[in-house]
């Protein structure tokens, strides 16, 4: 098994950007999901009920700025960007504490189970993505290390999928079967909820040991 794809979404329910390699922390990738869209009142928007949102790409710049399709995401055009997909008032907010995860810092996904259902990667949002997997061997993983570079990551258990699955990260389009399949298929659990136990560098292609502890 190896590292296939690293990716990390600067912006929560944007489009992400993939890497080459990165320094992982305790609290995941850095950069990762550090700015949030909310409404007028402050309330967090995501893309469960903005999909337009996710046709936004975020970026890092060269000094660590957040870029939305390559503007600073301070800009006005950004502003009016992120009002048009998630209604008036809407507006981004920088937010680097834990709280910003869903779950937890990190969500490693396999080849071998995305491939099972024959959908773009892409709609599941992973940070990691491990090659070589053989089918569904993700689902003997709760309670494992994964060691991948000079990190080492706790997989705590498999993540229940949202509504977020079903639309078609490149134009927004949704498609309810996806959902419904991966409740049908996979009891709803798809992908790898994850802590970081040693902080350390990986990069695209180094191989992946799975242990237990």
């Amino acid at each position: 098994m190896w590292l296939s794809e690293i990716w990390r979404y600067p912006v929560k329910s944007l489009g992400g950007e993939p890497l080459d390699q990165v320094d992982i922390g305790y609290d995941g990738l850095p950069g990762d999901r550090i700015v949030h869209v909310e409404d007028q009142r402050g309330r967090l928007i995501t893309a469960r009920s903005r999909p337009r949102l996710l046709v936004h790409r975020a970026t890092l710049g060269r000094e660590g700025e957040v870029l939305v399709d390559g503007r600073l995401w301070t800009s006005p055009e950004v502003a009016k960007d992120i009002g048009d997909a998630a209604g008036g008032g809407a507006h981004l907010v920088r937010d680097e504490s834990l709280d910003r995860f869903d779950v937890l810092p990190l969500l490693v996904a396999t080849d071998g189970a995305i491939s099972s259902l024959g959908y773009d990667r892409r709609r599941f949002r992973p940070n990691l993505l491990i090659g070589g997997v053989p089918g569904l061997a993700e689902r003997d993983w709760e309670g494992r290390e994964l060691h991948v570079g000079s990190a080492v990551i706790q997989i705590v258990n498999l993540r229940q999928r949202c509504i977020m699955t079903t639309f078609d990260p490149e134009t927004a389009a949704q498609d309810k079967e996806v959902l419904l399949r991966i409740h049908r298929e996979l009891d709803g659990l798809l992908a790898l909820n994850c802590e970081v136990l040693k902080p350390g560098s990986v990069k695209v292609g180094d191989p992946v040991d799975v242990r237990l502890p």
